[in-house]
């Protein structure tokens, strides 16, 4: 990987996506944790259409325990994993008010310790909710960062750990969702878009997807 391939990767996705950000509503941090994890194995749009009548009663860790596991199951039922997802925001809930007053952390390594919260959730919280250098990788980023030869690694950790060396700290969050809407929009995983690709020379497609 040489400097100017990461330059002019960079650079272009900042001229396709200059205002790339998270597709997940939320007014807070909690609420973010709460998306995040009802979005595994779901879309962001599936997610904002639950969320939209759920934050109107949940606000903190307090508000899922007065609703319960069973009102919360109905309220998400529309999602994959529901039950397990609503099972782990309540121990979620619990351990919050219980031991962080409330309160969620800002800590990668305190994040980990909550039920149904691995790396990729962990790294969102921390640098979309507290603005800390991450580099989340979804499926999205994990295609992308092989298909543009960034990465050559098999696990989302190992993707982050790569693409953390190739570009600088200031820039990590802003690139995580400038790869995932580059991801959606042009290199998707069926049919991408290569006649509007400004990364052919770059592209591994075959050999990453094998």
């Amino acid at each position: 990987m040489t400097g100017k391939k990461a330059h002019k990767i960079a650079a272009e996705l900042e001229k396709l996506f200059p205002v790339a950000k998270t597709e997940l509503n939320f007014q807070n941090i909690f609420q973010l944790l709460v998306a995040v994890v009802l979005s595994a194995q779901s879309t962001d749009r599936q997610v904002n259409k639950v969320t939209e009548k759920l934050f109107l009663f949940v606000k903190e860790p307090r508000d899922l325990l007065d609703m319960g596991e069973e009102e919360l199951s109905r309220q998400i039922r529309s999602l994959g994993l529901y039950r397990n997802k609503a099972r782990n925001l309540i121990k979620i809930a619990e351990i919050l008010d219980r031991e962080y007053h409330g309160q969620v952390p800002d800590s990668f390594a305190e994040l980990l310790k909550l039920p149904g919260v691995g790396p990729k959730t962990a790294e969102v919280i921390v640098g979309v909710g507290f603005n800390k250098p991450s580099f989340p990788v979804d499926t999205h980023v994990f295609r992308v960062a092989r298909r543009l030869g960034l990465s050559k690694a098999r696990t989302p950790e190992g993707v982050s750990f790569d693409l953390k060396k190739i570009f600088p700290p200031n820039s990590w969050i802003d690139l995580h969702h400038r790869l995932i809407f580059f991801g959606r929009r042009i290199c998707k995983a069926q049919k991408p878009s290569c006649n509007i690709c400004p990364f052919p020379e770059f592209c591994q497609k075959e050999e990453s997807d094998v």
